[in-house]
């Protein structure tokens, strides 16, 4: 495996040309074809007009987008599986489309936040949430071995469905826990930066359908990202001008393949993205009755403690799952949980689906904004304040003996190894991991003050080398 081909529990990415290539795209597609017909619900998942096994393919914008669907479509037809192939869309779109045909598995060519010369597979089960590790461990294994392929009578079809990104709309406009009529009073201006993603296929017809106005930024979805596609604050300076030169009253910034979100305040200041799952934890929570059992919420050990002090706020349960969003939706699915979601801007609601959705998270907030009459600055003023810090470093060759040095110079720390090291404190945490979709090692620490989280990470870095 080269430097750059990331193969992990739920999907391939890699550099497109050099070790992501049409030829990987096609054998992976239809390994995951295989799989769907040797599944138990591949068989279940077979359509009534033909008996065999669908799957549902969809794609962010980045230019190899759709050269890789063709490869993947060759894929799946190649071992007797129908592609019902929904287009340039969100992801979340393609997971609610998965659930909506019933499928056997989703394929989602995207590298969500990563720079423009990746690109990537992510598969999905037929439940619409990633695979998990064994049944990404069968699909490896039918790739190294060579799918089985069929003859001239057995293949697959390919149709399109072009109402996806309209039902996954209609969902989240039908949810009870959204006051559709009090956004649209509110007449709502707003700024937006789809960083020349899939988020121009959704967003802007979700806004004018709660009665928005929209002055955007970066709609072209052609995949040539004008700036880092992460929506973090420090990619976010043109959307502060934009807010604050058009009077807007937040700006909304997506990454390539909407599944996050990250928000500009009023004064066109980025408020971090923690925030973003925060305050959808409140718009959830708020609409709660008091005699209804506690809620549980559920996110990732790399979350903000802005996340937990809004649920516990609201008399709820927080519980932590490694990161990843496969992870974090069982997590979801087994707790119980009401609402959960990551703190990169991902929101996850399992009354419309188990997956990370930035158009519901967009809902999620007018409606927060709408019914407390307040403006985001005043949201963010009113919360707990903590300081998030993120930092990179190369990948060792052995953690587990770093790992041991952390745990034992911050003794007096609550350790939880389910995913590298988290170091807990009652008001600040320190977490190292590997990444899983970048050759590096990541620093998360948050504490009251950036000078406390650098702390954190230095003596991370110091004990590292």
């Amino acid at each position: 495996m080269s430097d750059t081909l990331m193969i992990s529990v739920s999907g391939i990415r890699g550099h497109v040309g050099i070790d992501l290539t049409p030829e990987l795209v096609t054998r992976y597609a239809a390994a995951l074809g295989a799989w769907i017909r040797t599944s138990a619900t591949g068989q279940t998942a077979a359509t009534a007009r033909d008996a065999r096994p669908a799957v549902v393919l969809g794609r962010d914008s980045r230019t190899s987008g759709p050269m890789f669907a063709d490869a993947a479509a060759a894929g799946f037809m190649s071992v007797g599986v129908d592609v019902i192939d929904v287009g340039m869309v969100p992801t979340p779109t393609v997971q609610l489309a998965v659930e909506h045909h019933q499928a056997g598995a989703g394929l989602i060519l995207t590298a969500s936040h990563n720079p423009i010369e990746w690109n990537a597979l992510k598969f999905v089960g037929p439940d619409g949430i990633f695979l998990d590790a064994a049944d990404g461990e069968r699909v490896r294994e039918l790739a190294d071995a060579g799918p089985p392929r069929l003859g001239w009578d057995g293949l697959g079809v390919r149709r399109t469905d072009p109402d996806a990104v309209a039902r996954h709309l209609d969902a989240i406009l039908a949810l009870p826990m959204i006051d559709v009529t009090a956004i649209r009073k509110r007449r709502f201006h707003i700024g937006l930066d789809c960083v020349r993603g899939a988020g121009s296929q959704a967003i802007p017809q979700l806004l004018e359908r709660l009665g928005c106005r929209m002055s955007g930024i970066n709609l072209e979805p052609d995949g040539r990202f004008p700036r880092p596609p992460e929506p973090v604050p420090e990619n976010l300076g043109e959307l502060g001008d934009l807010v604050r030169r058009v009077g807007a009253d937040l700006g909304l910034a997506v990454d390539p393949d909407v599944d996050r979100l990250a928000l500009v305040d009023e004064r066109g200041a980025p408020i971090g993205e923690d925030y973003t799952l925060a305050f959808a934890v409140r718009a959830v929570l708020d609409r709660r009755t008091t005699d209804a059992p506690a809620p549980t919420v559920v996110a990732n050990l790399s979350t903000s403690l802005v996340v937990e002090d809004a649920a516990r706020a609201a008399g709820g349960r927080m519980v932590r799952a490694p990161v990843g969003e496969a992870n974090v939706a069982r997590a979801i699915r087994d707790e119980g949980a009401v609402i959960g979601g990551e703190g990169n801007g991902g929101v996850m609601l399992p009354a419309l689906h188990i997956g990370r959705d930035a158009p519901l998270g967009v809902a999620l907030i007018l409606h927060l904004l709408a019914t407390n009459g307040v403006t985001v600055s005043e949201l963010v003023a009113a919360s707990p304040r903590y300081t998030i810090v993120k930092a990179k470093g190369p990948r060792g060759q052995n953690l587990e003996q770093w790992y041991h040095r952390l745990r034992a110079h911050f003794s007096d720390a609550a350790p939880d190894e389910r995913d590298g090291l988290r170091l807990a404190w009652a008001d600040r945490w320190l977490h190292v991991r590997p990444s899983g979709t970048e050759p590096i090692v990541r620093f998360i620490a948050e504490a009251p003050t950036a000078a406390e989280a650098d702390a954190l990470i230095a003596t991370a870095r110091e004990l590292l080398q």
